[in-house]
């Protein structure tokens, strides 16, 4: 009597996990998202690009360093920007990874806890 052989199952790939600094993810999920969305407390700087070419930076950084109130800081710009957009080409948005990190990875950490 021969034996049957069962054919052999094809072997599973294993996942792999994606070596990636927790930074390098922050980047990546920033690029997604509405950076005018973003407190204003995560951000680093604001450039306004004017339609004449010229470029005011808005150091966000600095004016919170100097103890001013962020939430009046973000009042201003907004008054500042609606006040003269008739002469802005665009604004750019520079947003802190590490800053978001800090503030978000405590909490995505306990909403993913369980799975």
């Amino acid at each position: 009597m021969s034996k049957e052989q069962k054919p052999k199952r094809p072997r599973q790939t294993k996942s792999k996990r994606l070596k990636v600094s927790k930074k390098e993810q922050w980047t990546s999920i920033l690029k997604e998202i509405e950076h005018s969305d973003a407190p204003i407390a995560c951000l680093e700087s604001i450039q306004v690009n004017l339609k004449d070419g010229n470029i005011v930076v808005v150091d966000i950084r600095q004016l919170i360093a100097e103890g001013n109130d962020p939430e009046v800081i973000e009042y201003m710009i907004q008054s500042k920007l609606a006040a003269l957009d008739h002469i802005i080409e665009d604004v750019d948005f520079f947003v802190s990874a590490d800053l978001v990190a800090k503030l978000i990875q405590p909490i995505t950490d306990s909403v993913l806890k369980d799975l």
